[in-house]
């Protein structure tokens, strides 16, 4: 456990002197960084970039959920990665980049799958959580372990070209509010059959990162009720206004769903996070 002093020594005011020197943001903002606690669900294409810019700005406390081993295939995208972790866990890799880069940060692996069963006893630790996985069943676990457990859900996925993301707010709406039923098996090819732009994943993990950054400080607008969505091939941002849905299976009114349950049989693959 690392202990952050309530004022910033000499070494992180010039190590954060470009974060400081900002009004939005200034030695406050930066001890909030150092004292915030944010889980990353995946050390994949997303989860890679997304937690090696939360290092850099400071997280003080960053959880990484991956069960998975580095493959060659990843190293065209997953950025914590490197030749010589080929074959090792992924969440041992990205630990000790990030802690090459900035020792101030905590990382904390868990090399297990994330389910129903360990979710809400990992999240409960957390104040936000970033949503770097790659299927769907993942996916609405991690949205309803959000909604359940009160807690900021970063969200971002990939596909081809194209990448989006959002942030689901406690009482404002959730991913099920968007899509309220996983998709049928079969019926949305993963990235590894339909193949993924190497650099996309950086772009959107990028954009998560900077979501989480600024809830933590209190600055700027969220993405909060806003799907933005990116075209690489095209270069083209949009955006599109979302609505908390009150008939929500997990959010709603009346919700339907009110404990954790594991989706790998309704979408015809496993709850892996990659």
């Amino acid at each position: 456990m690392i202990t952050r002093p309530k004022t910033l020594s000499e070494e992180q005011i010039k190590r954060y002197s470009r974060h400081i020197i900002l009004s939005q943001v200034g030695g406050k903002g930066q001890r909030k960084l150092l004292e915030a606690k944010v889980l990353v669900i995946g050390a994949g294409g997303l989860g890679c970039p997304a937690a090696l810019y939360l290092a850099a700005a400071g997280v003080g406390k960053i959880g990484i959920v991956d069960f998975d081993l580095v493959d060659l295939s990843n190293l065209q995208r997953q950025v914590l990665h490197h030749t010589h972790d080929v074959g090792r866990p992924k969440v041992q890799s990205a630990s000790e980049t990030i802690h090459d880069m900035n020792p101030d940060v905590e990382v904390v692996q868990y090399r297990e799958p994330f389910t129903s069963k360990n979710a809400m006893d990992i999240i409960c630790g957390y104040d936000m959580v970033l949503d770097g996985t790659d299927n769907f069943p993942t996916r609405y676990l991690v949205n309803d372990a959000c909604v359940l457990s009160n807690k900021p859900n970063v969200y971002g996925s990939i596909y081809r070209f194209e990448g989006m993301a959002s942030v689901f707010l406690p009482g404002k709406g959730c991913y099920r509010c968007l899509y309220p039923v996983p998709p049928p098996p079969g019926s949305v090819p993963s990235c590894q059959e339909a193949g993924v732009f190497g650099v996309l994943p950086g772009i959107i993990g990028v954009i998560q990162a900077t979501e989480a950054i600024k809830l933590i400080i209190g600055a700027g607008d969220s993405l909060c009720n806003q799907l933005l969505v990116y075209d690489a091939l095209e270069m083209e941002f949009r955006k599109v206004k979302l609505a908390k849905n009150k008939a929500c299976p997990v959010c709603g009114e009346h919700p339907t769903i009110t404990s954790l349950v594991d989706y790998e049989q309704l979408c015809g693959f496993p709850g892996a996070s990659h």
